[in-house]
């Protein structure tokens, strides 16, 4: 399953977005306000849960300076990454364009496709917070 969301324009600098999405502290930021729990459990892992949904540890899987960051399931049991891809439009903008790829049967792609997308768009939205 191949989820992508519109790119989202940010008043920093591409170094500055990426050292923002490394420090994965940062992400409750951008998290939805729905969130119920939000923990960090070491320099590349978070834990966190929204609403009604069971908890998602994501752990930062790889990083390309100033272009990419990608985190990714801790566990192998669902299996998906999150893809951010940087571009730098100046020296204080840059685009961030977020996507999620997973393996799902098709009833569970079914049942979680509208609140990942949810989700996404709600991460993207949030890029307008980085840094303030």
């Amino acid at each position: 399953m191949h989820i992508e969301v519109p790119k989202k324009k940010v008043a920093k600098s591409d170094k500055e977005v990426f050292d923002f999405l490394t420090d994965i502290k940062n992400f409750e930021t951008l998290m939805p306000a729905n969130i119920d729990k939000f923990e960090v459990l070491d320099e590349k892992t978070f834990k966190f849960a929204l609403k009604g949904m069971p908890e998602i540890i994501l752990r930062l899987k790889e990083q390309i300076p100033h272009e990419k960051v990608i985190l990714g399931a801790a566990s192998d049991k669902l299996p998906f990454t999150l893809t951010g891809d940087i571009t730098a439009l100046g020296d204080n903008e840059s685009e961030v364009a977020l996507s999620f790829e997973g393996e799902f049967n098709a009833m569970m792609a079914m049942m979680i496709k509208s609140p990942i997308t949810n989700f996404m768009e709600t991460l993207s939205t949030n890029m307008e917070k980085i840094g303030q």
